[in-house]
């Protein structure tokens, strides 16, 4: 009995390091993306939402218009919100707004 006892503890601490050590959990903001031409500027909306602290992943394709962004929970979404607002060039602009 203590035999299996002991097996039974090493598979559950070994199925926890083999998991890697957690974080925070994450959380998935979509942004529907919109403006005069943002479209092409892709990249530019790319550079700004890394430039947010706490963002981790970004995902251009699941969602048509849109951008899923994955980040830590401490990242607000009229954080990334703002930094894709603030993308603008000659003639062109981008906007977003939280999808929920």
């Amino acid at each position: 009995m203590c035999y299996a006892r002991t097996l039974a503890f090493v598979l559950a601490v070994g199925l926890i390091i083999a998991d890697g050590p957690v974080s925070a959990a994450d959380q998935k903001v979509t942004l529907a993306l919109g403006g005069k031409m943002c479209d092409l500027y892709r990249p530019s909306v790319e550079t700004a939402l890394k430039k947010v602290p706490g963002v981790t992943a970004l995902d251009f394709k699941s969602v048509k218009g849109s951008v899923v962004v994955t980040a830590d929970a401490s990242v607000k979404p009229g954080k990334l919100e703002d930094a894709v607002n603030g993308v603008k060039g000659d003639g062109w602009y981008c906007e977003a707004k939280v999808k929920k």
